[in-house]
């Protein structure tokens, strides 16, 4: 820290309380929405494209530095909220391909490039390796990418694949605020899934004309279900299914760690909405977390989380009762019974069978931005999906990047594997189970970017913050 910001810090702690500063922080936010919602009914869509993402740097920048714990609060909020802010703009305003709005949350989470840089010399000491190895393999990608591909492809990639990275070091260099961090991503988390899963519910049965006008102009169908009512999978706020499900995965689960009225009705919405997005992916691992956390807590947490079990199936089951979304859950769920005749597990199938050998044999990799490719009939940049985080990784990072990217996340996962803090704390239980489940889901989606990426690396740093405060407070 230098001189500056010292006495930045201090000047401060003098002249402002902490519930000054919190007022501070939420004016900021506020004038931020009220100016968005302003330029929208005004008509300013062209501007708003363009301010947006500057905007939300400005806020994020403004939080970092004065009140971290919004900040972190702040930066989830976004990933969840701005899909849906693009959507309603290219309703109201045209399509706008280049989709240069989504590029907002990935600056927000930029600025902890700084707690990277200024941790980077003490962070192998301090416990940091695998954040420094995982970093090491995506430079490693940047500079083959210079080579091979083009600048602006190269860009998106190298935020894509390092945000969730400097993240998660954040989140853990912030071990001695553990607690507060906790208490905040658990609010966070509660109000989302109550927010997104009655959006997921309204759009399924209304299907809102931005949610159908963006299915339209994308050609997502295949993906995302037809652009009527009763009709859509549900992706909510968010911009497509996958993401989605990852969130209200995450989200549900951590409910098992939280308290409060807000609880149960958040369940309801959230439970039906994981449902309609019909993504058996995030579903099983849902259930492999349940399980993870179930195993390892004491029995008197056990009981008590059987028993929300228990009520929450009692409130959610008869939802899934009724006509249409009965049938669309029960036709979804008799698919696991007959995967080989599966389109989805077919295509993923075939894709290891063409691509496997190609991708481990790469040993110099293509570098970041290899995805992204120039549509000739439309002259727009465009992702190719791969879904699965194996092939992405040596495909993209080849041997020389994925050994000590891979190798940073295998340290982590041993790590948490070890730790004996989830007997007596159910977040790191349920943190430590989002955090492996996610692992487990790179077989099929390139989980490790974009706001799967978050939650990914995320969690699993706040598992080893908790443990390295616990340790320091000679707690075992």
């Amino acid at each position: 820290m230098t001189a500056k910001q010292i006495l930045f810090n201090s000047f401060l702690q003098e002249n402002f309380s902490p519930q000054e500063r919190a007022a501070q922080a939420w004016t900021v936010i506020l004038s931020f929405i009220f100016l968005i919602i302003g330029c929208y009914f005004a008509g300013a869509g062209a501007i708003l494209r363009l301010a947006y993402p500057v905007m939300t740097l400005l806020v994020g920048l403004f939080l970092y530095l004065r009140q971290p714990i919004f900040y972190i609060s702040f930066t989830w909020w976004i990933w969840f909220l701005t899909p849906l802010l693009c959507r309603l703009i290219d309703y109201r305003f045209g399509w706008d391909a280049t989709r240069q709005m989504l590029i907002a949350p990935y600056l927000v989470v930029f600025v902890t490039i700084a707690t990277f840089i200024k941790y980077l010399p003490s962070a192998i000491s301090q416990g940091g390796l695998p954040f420094v190895l995982a970093a090491a393999g995506v430079f490693y990608g940047f500079l083959i990418g210079l080579v091979y591909n083009a600048p602006i492809p190269v860009a998106r990639g190298f935020l894509d694949w390092l945000s969730p990275i400097i993240f998660a070091f954040h989140l853990y260099t912030n071990w001695r605020d553990y607690p507060s961090y906790r208490e905040n991503i658990q609010r966070t988390f509660l109000w989302c899934i109550l927010i997104t899963g009655a959006y997921g519910i309204y759009q399924f049965v209304v299907a809102p004309e931005w949610d159908r006008f963006w299915l339209i102009e994308s050609k997502m169908f295949t993906s995302s279900g037809d652009p009527v009512p009763f009709g859509m999978r549900v992706w909510s706020t968010m911009h497509s299914v996958g993401p989605f499900a990852s969130v209200m995965q995450t989200g549900l689960l951590l409910l098992f760690t939280s308290s409060g009225p807000l609880i149960f009705p958040a369940s309801a919405v959230g439970y039906l909405s994981f449902l309609l997005t019909q993504a058996r992916t995030n579903w099983g691992g849902w259930l492999l977390g349940i399980v993870m956390i179930m195993g390892s807590v004491k029995p008197r947490i056990q009981m008590r989380l059987i028993t929300i079990i228990l009520v929450m199936a009692m409130c959610i089951v008869p939802l899934t009762t009724i006509e249409p979304i009965s049938k669309v859950v029960t036709e979804r769920f008799e698919t696991f019974g007959n995967l080989q005749e599966d389109t989805s597990f077919k295509d993923r199938s075939g894709s290891y069978d063409r691509n496997l050998s190609l991708a481990l044999s790469n040993v110099m990799g293509n570098g970041l931005g290899n995805i992204w490719k120039v549509n000739e009939k439309t002259g727009q940049i465009e992702v190719v999906v791969i879904d699965s985080g194996i092939l992405d990784m040596f495909f993209t990072l080849g041997w020389l990047g994925a050994i000590p990217y891979v190798g940073g996340l295998i340290l982590i996962l041993v790590n948490v594997s070890k730790y004996n803090e989830a007997r007596f704390d159910s977040f790191v239980s349920a943190a430590r189970a989002i955090g492996i489940t996610s692992c487990t889901q790179l077989i099929i989606s390139s989980g490790m970017l974009s706001v799967a990426g978050m939650i990914l690396w995320g969690f699993l740093a706040m598992t080893m913050a908790a443990h390295k405060y616990y340790q320091h407070q000679g707690i075992k």
